[in-house]
């Protein structure tokens, strides 16, 4: 009786085990950049202007990815960062911000450009192909995945943190969803200094 419990345990032991490692893996994977990015792509801002990898040199910069269809989460940290800028005055007339597209095959320039101005002039989003995307999006680590929806449709499933590059192209820091106005400025106000 003792030999085949201690096989079953073993076992379970062992796809514990596995679990745990994969869990740490995925986590590991899923740490945003620490080194400058280096990933070349070729992408447009909302005006249609091309974009590249340069945009990540020279100023310090707010960064999120996400996408115009997104029903919350978005629409909510577009807001919050605008106050921000707003709150920052000419201490964060420097800072740029930008919006990158999870979701290129719907977000044209033309809806980038209406969506972003809806909330402030000071953010550029950025679109274009999808596979040039996914360049930044790997090389920033961020998460951006399609799930499809029940009814054939899909929604877009993203890291929901904004990202904090500064003027030498590295992440400086992360601002979580849902931070508080004071503290997100704070950090930013950091970074800046």
């Amino acid at each position: 009786m003792r030999g085949p419990l201690a096989i079953v345990v073993t076992g379970l032991a062992g796809v514990l085990f596995a679990i745990l490692v994969g869990v740490v893996a995925w986590v590991a994977l899923n740490e945003p950049r620490r080194g400058p990015f280096s990933a070349q792509f070729a992408l447009v801002d909302d005006r249609g202007r091309p974009v590249d990898q340069s945009i990540f040199q020279g100023a310090p910069a707010v960064m999120y990815f996400g996408y115009t269809r997104c029903p919350e989460v978005c629409p909510t940290t577009l807001y919050e960062v605008a106050d921000w800028l707003k709150g920052l005055g000419t201490q964060g007339q420097d800072l740029k911000v930008y919006f990158f597209s999870v979701d290129p095959e719907r977000d044209t320039p033309e809806i980038m450009h209406g969506y972003v101005t809806a909330f402030t002039n000071r953010i550029t989003g950025i679109t274009g192909k999808p596979e040039e995307m996914r360049k930044v999006v790997d090389g920033w680590m961020v998460y951006a995945e399609k799930v499809p929806s029940d009814n054939g449709d899909y929604h877009m499933s993203h890291t929901m943190s904004l990202l904090l590059v500064g003027a030498d192209g590295r992440l400086k820091g992360l601002i979580p969803y849902g931070t508080g106005r004071e503290e997100a400025m704070k950090t930013i106000r950091d970074m800046l200094l």
